[in-house]
């Protein structure tokens, strides 16, 4: 790990996911803490990109507060936030229905766009975004579709992540939803705004005023946080204590021929705290 150690003299911003990363559900991964604090001694910016659509900004504020880790709203970069973020580009005052929880709706409302639960006009509704509800429906699905294809509602997605680690287990994750409405009305989200997609990143980038060779994302997952990174041509750290084993490592390494470049990370680390104990 020296050569990541020597390239965090370069790094002006450390980009983390949470869960995986910082934490494995409600227990918080060895060596976090002390990395957070090694980074910010050294005056890089540290911030939190989650594709995690369910909970709020603030939510995350006081989750990492239990933990010890000191932040604010404007440290964290996740689905809903970004979606927010960039459908106000799109227009001021959206009418949206939404599929997904609380963290996606209060987003969405606090950039001042109107969120509804049920329709009963599909022609005023703007735009669709899915993410993850642990409450979905067949009436959501059936509102959803409605509004795509009898009304003119352009349809989004916060992320398409298969599953999601629950415990000891893995639960359907925000794509299962994404891939039933766009099942029914035979279309593909027009953007989806979470990882792999680099929009996050770029957004991070650009509300911090540096250039991609500046950052470093760690991350669990290949076809996420990696991916994710590479497309947005920054430096990227594979961490393994979440869902991604060695085992996966050396297999996308053995078929280097056949797979996606973008996949590889630059550095795979067992954990965080093995840069601490590089450093130290």
């Amino acid at each position: 790990m020296p050569e990541l150690i020597e390239d965090l003299k370069s790094i002006r911003l450390a980009i983390f996911d949470l869960d995986g990363v910082i934490y494995r559900g409600d227990n918080l991964i060895p060596g976090v803490v002390k990395i957070i604090k090694l980074l910010k001694a050294l005056f890089i910016r540290v911030v939190f990109n989650s594709n995690n659509s369910t909970l709020t900004r603030q939510n995350y504020v006081e989750k990492l507060q239990h933990f010890g880790i000191t932040s604010t709203i404007d440290d964290f970069f996740t689905s809903a936030y970004i979606a927010a973020e960039e459908i106000s580009k799109l227009k001021k005052n959206a009418k949206i229905y939404v599929i997904g929880e609380a963290g996606l709706k209060e987003e969405l409302e606090a950039k001042g766009h109107h969120v509804y639960s049920r329709v009963d006009d599909f022609n005023a509704i703007d735009y669709v975004i899915v993410g993850l509800d642990r409450n979905f429906s067949y009436q959501k699905l059936a509102i959803a579709h409605s509004c795509i294809s009898q009304g003119h509602a352009h349809f989004y997605a916060t992320n398409t992540d298969a599953t999601l680690p629950d415990k000891d287990k893995e639960l359907p994750g925000a794509g299962s939803m994404v891939a039933a409405l766009q099942t029914s009305t035979s279309k593909k989200p027009i953007r989806v705004f979470g990882k792999p997609s680099p929009l996050g990143i770029r957004m991070i980038l650009k509300k911090n005023k540096l250039k991609s060779h500046e950052a470093v994302i760690f991350g669990d997952r290949l076809d996420t946080d990696i991916l994710a990174g590479n497309r947005a041509y920054i430096k990227t750290v594979l961490v393994l204590t979440g869902v991604t084993t060695l085992e996966q490592i050396s297999f996308l390494k053995e078929k280097k021929e056949d797979a996606d470049s973008n996949l590889t990370p630059n550095i795979v680390i067992h954990s965080l705290e093995e840069i601490f104990t590089q450093r130290s």
